[in-house]
């Protein structure tokens, strides 16, 4: 991975994808050529619509049997005798970039498509090796796992039976792969307004509840559903603060009810945060306050 990681570094940038498609492949990265549009290159005649019965080499990358660029992703390879064939020539006169298997390679790349998700990715994982995009960054972690898209707002997951564009080294020390990315793979159960995630104990800590009217808690819990579902950056930050918020003035008054919880979680869950991630929230809030 240390090889990997020095890719491109300390030496000016090759002029032609072919050129850097060599260097990639000398160091273990499996690659394969990118048209307009930064996607692969058709399947070949002979397994157009997978007449072929399907794509070969699903589980390791590798270049199809066929005599041309095929399969996508299964196509990329680290063969420098296939990448310089001439099957591969008028790809590669045409191409405009080069793609990479990082699954192949033993890499999971995040794939942080915005300035909210990238927010989101410094205060939810670990730090790691970035690479900038052309509107975020991909972060890229050692270890694989199954490849997700929109695994949450403007974050696709990118490792096995995927590709990604090669877009230099990036900076930064790589890290393992963590589980709170592997996490992101796995579909969160759904919260339904009547089965609240957790219940805010009746009487709190044995305080007496000092709202005249149901009207003043209602206007309170309306106002935090507004400000978690009006975020744009920082989500997990604003709901958190925004949990602490509602527990500092009605979390000791016994007051809150399981609706009235199941609808903050809601709201949260809208902008994308997991139950679990609404749970360490308001766990987090009521231990700050000492609830």
């Amino acid at each position: 991975m240390t090889q990997r990681a020095s890719i491109g570094e300390g030496r000016p940038a090759q002029t032609t994808p072919l050129c850097t498609a060599l260097e990639l492949a000398a160091v273990g990265v499996p690659v394969l050529p990118l048209r307009q549009g930064k996607v692969p290159f058709g399947n070949c005649r002979t397994c157009a619509k997978n007449a072929c019965g399907g794509r070969p080499n699903m589980k390791n990358a590798g270049p199809c049997r066929c005599p041309g660029i095929c399969h996508a992703w299964a196509a990329a390879t680290t063969d420098p005798d296939v990448i310089i064939s001439p099957a591969w020539a008028t790809a590669w006169r045409q191409a405009v970039c080069v793609g990479y298997h990082p699954g192949g390679a033993g890499l999971t790349a995040v794939d942080l498509d915005n300035p909210a998700a990238i927010n989101w990715a410094r205060e939810t994982l670990p730090p790691t090796r970035t690479v900038p995009t052309t509107r975020g960054q991909h972060w890229l972690y050692k270890g694989v796992m199954p490849s997700h898209n929109s695994v949450r707002p403007g974050v696709d997951i990118k490792s096995l039976m995927s590709y990604a564009r090669w877009l230099g080294p990036g900076t930064g020390t790589m890290a393992e792969l963590p589980e709170a990315v592997r996490a992101l793979a796995v579909k969160a159960p759904v919260v339904r307004p009547t089965q609240p995630t957790l219940t805010v104990p009746a009487g709190g800590a044995g305080g007496v509840c000092r709202h005249r009217t149901p009207a003043y808690l209602e206007r309170g819990i309306t106002m935090a559903e507004q400000r978690i579902i009006a975020a744009r950056t920082a989500i997990h930050t604003t709901v958190y603060r925004t949990f602490l918020a509602v527990l500092a003035a009605h979390g000791r008054c016994g007051c809150l009810t399981d609706a009235h919880v199941s609808r903050l979680f809601t709201a949260a869950q809208a902008k994308g945060e997991t139950p679990r991630h609404c749970t360490d929230a308001w766990t987090n809030a009521r231990t700050r306050l000492g609830l």
